[in-house]
């Protein structure tokens, strides 16, 4: 599996954007997609996680509420809604596939996918 993120850009303070992480390959829906960002000088962090049928959603407890994610099997495609964004959102946001098509404690673990896309970098202006 390939994964391209893309989607990002630069939106004011309390803006919303949309970042899309397409799939090659025709077992997609097989595969758990998790989404990840890095900060300027800090370490990437979990941001949330669809199992492989899109009806489970795992989020990170900070990213709660502000940040959706979905995806369009049909489409190969998932996606990262982010509302009300702040200046500390500002990443590089980066897709990822596991293997295992459910989500869980587990989907925080960077080692548990085995596929990454590169990233997509979301700047939020003050």
């Amino acid at each position: 599996v390939q994964l391209q993120a893309s989607g990002g850009g630069l939106v004011q303070a309390g803006g919303s954007l949309r970042v899309s992480c397409a799939a090659s390959g025709r077992t997609f829906s097989r595969y758990a997609v998790g989404w990840f960002r890095q900060a300027p000088g800090r370490e990437r962090e979990f941001v949330g996680a669809i199992s492989g049928s899109g009806g489970l959603t795992y989020y990170s407890d900070s990213m709660k509420g502000r940040f959706t994610i979905s995806r369009d099997n049909v489409k190969n495609t998932s996606y990262l809604q982010m509302n009300s964004l702040k200046p500390e959102d500002t990443a590089v946001y980066y897709c990822a596939a596991d293997k295992t098509p459910g989500v869980g404690d587990g989907s925080q673990r960077e080692y548990e996918y085995d596929y990454w896309g590169h990233g997509t970098l979301v700047t939020v202006s003050s």
